[in-house]
C-alpha cells in the first residue's frame, strides 16, 4: 500500500512532507510533488505535514482524483527524488 499526492498540492507544492519520509519516496515536479508507490511503506509520517491535506492512503483517493494514483506512481518514474523542504509556490 502506498500514499498518493493529489490535486490539492498543484501550485501549492509544500514539501514539509519530504522531510519527514523515512524512504525518501518523494519526487518533485514544476508544480507538485509525487510518491512513488513502490517506495513509500505506508508509514503516514507525510499526512499530518501537508498544510493542503493533499496526501491519501491509496484506498482513501477521493473519487474526484482517483487518476493521481497512476499520475504519482507515472511521474515519479521520471523525476528528481526531493529530500530537503524548498520555498513552496503557494507563497511565491
Amino acid at each position: 500500500m502506498a500514499h498518493v499526492v493529489t490535486e490539492a498540492c498543484f501550485n501549492c507544492k509544500y514539501t514539509d512532507c519530504v522531510v519527514v519520509c523515512p524512504v525518501e519516496c518523494f519526487y518533485e515536479g514544476e508544480s507538485m510533488v509525487y510518491i512513488n508507490p513502490d517506495e513509500c511503506i505506508d508509514c503516514e509520517a507525510c499526512v499530518p505535514e501537508c498544510p493542503v491535506e493533499a496526501i491519501f492512503h491509496e484506498d482513501n483517493v477521493p473519487e474526484k482524483w482517483q487518476e493521481y494514483t497512476q499520475i504519482n506512481a507515472d511521474k515519479s518514474q521520471e523525476l528528481p527524488v526531493i529530500t530537503e523542504k524548498k520555498e513552496p509556490l503557494a507563497d511565491s
